[in-house]
């Protein structure tokens, strides 16, 4: 029944405290793969709760942060994946899964034959606070004032700037699966700009996730046992997404979205989606003569910072946005066009990013003297038999 005075908090660490003694049916499956889930121990598979697989999109070498890491089988995933080059690291503030993903943490490590796995306790919304250390320092010297609790408070935002859970650009991928969705909605929007805070430029969050058709009511946002199984923190699909974008991130793609609905509750549909979204478009807009050709398949489309793609048309961009446009996930959808000859460091001045569209005159590419005349050069490559 649900009830007017409600704490999510508290209802999802008393259930997954719970989940780590015993099986619980929470939130839907997911399917992983099962040459990676064989060197997993068998207590961490039979503790999972998730409803998508954000390890598949991860790639070897890189640092990665599972936030919500449970029981840890998507950071044991990861270590496989990102292979001993690479880190695979925890987060979660729940004391009795963190304690079940460390126990078998030794035991996974003599599977693979490798170490490259940690476990940290802290709020997926706030990973500047290391929760295992302010407990140290609790048990050391508790709080019997209002005096002591401002020392603490003090204490709290110094360990938050001095010594942080997760440092600021530390990590190539930060990944979720299904935990999104537990974190107050009074916190979502600081969740989101800590995601944005610890990620490498260039690095990139895999979000899978519960999201709602319509807006979640109140009270059903007030119901216990529907926070805990992934229905009333849901955000609405539209908000989740726009909820990277606010955050600073761009390129952002669904690139898995259920058809049909995992729970219909009170008419509202709630189903899995999986997103990617990227970080690294911060910095100054300088114009060095470059241009994107966008391919297709739309007729004109508009980019995270208001740059208006007619297909076809040579449009000009800044040094910045042609970079982005270079990787993941744009490359495929644009050619490319560098000036014949490289703008000088003096002549560089600054671009108007986001005022539409603005074509590149050819010429301003390849120079206003070029007059060059070429002999026909084949137009298709030698033994490919397109000719």
């Amino acid at each position: 029944m649900a009830s007017d005075r409600f704490d999510a908090e508290a209802a999802v660490l008393d259930t997954y405290g719970d989940a780590a003694r015993r099986d619980l049916d929470l939130c839907c499956p997911a399917t992983n793969d099962p040459k990676l889930l064989g060197a997993v121990p068998a207590e961490v598979l039979e503790r999972d709760y998730g409803c998508g697989d954000p390890t598949k999109h991860v790639r070897a070498g890189e640092t990665v942060l599972d936030l919500g890491s449970g029981a840890g089988k998507a950071v044991f995933l990861v270590s496989q994946i990102v292979g001993p080059k690479g880190r695979a690291i925890g987060v979660d503030m729940n004391a009795e899964m963190l304690a079940l993903a460390r126990r078998n943490a030794p035991a996974f490590a003599r599977n693979v034959g490798y170490d490259n796995v940690s476990f940290k306790k802290g709020r997926i919304q706030d990973l500047k606070l290391d929760l295992e250390r302010l407990d140290r320092e609790l048990a050391e010297r508790p709080v019997r004032s209002a005096e002591e609790l401002a020392r603490l408070e003090g204490r709290v935002a110094e360990l938050r700037d001095r010594a942080p859970l997760i440092d600021d650009e530390s990590v190539d991928v930060v990944i979720s699966d299904c935990v999104l969705n537990l974190v107050r909605p009074d916190d979502k929007r600081k969740l989101f700009a800590e995601i944005h805070r610890v990620l490498k430029r260039g690095g990139r969050a895999i979000m899978s996730d519960i999201v709602s058709d319509e807006d979640v009511p109140l009270h059903l946002q007030r119901n216990p046992e529907l926070w805990t199984g992934c229905i009333s923190g849901a955000m609405r699909e539209d908000d989740f997404l726009a909820a990277f974008e606010e955050a600073g991130m761009y390129g952002i793609a669904v690139v898995e979205r259920t058809a049909d609905p995992w729970r219909t509750v009170q008419g509202i549909e709630f189903r899995s989606v999986t997103v990617i979204a990227y970080k690294g478009k911060e910095g100054a807009c300088l114009d060095r003569k470059q241009a994107v050709v966008y391919r297709g398949p739309f007729r004109e489309v508009t980019d995270d910072d208001g740059h208006v793609l007619r297909r076809g048309a040579r449009v000009a961009v800044c040094e910045k946005t042609f970079g982005i446009y270079s990787k993941a996930p744009y490359r495929e959808h644009f050619d490319l066009v560098e000036p014949r000859i490289p703008v000088p460091i003096e002549a560089v001045r600054p671009f108007p990013c986001g005022v539409g569209t603005l074509i590149r005159d050819p010429r301003e590419t390849k120079g206003e003297g070029y007059l060059a005349t070429t002999e026909a050069g084949p137009i298709c490559k030698p033994g490919s038999g397109c000719c």
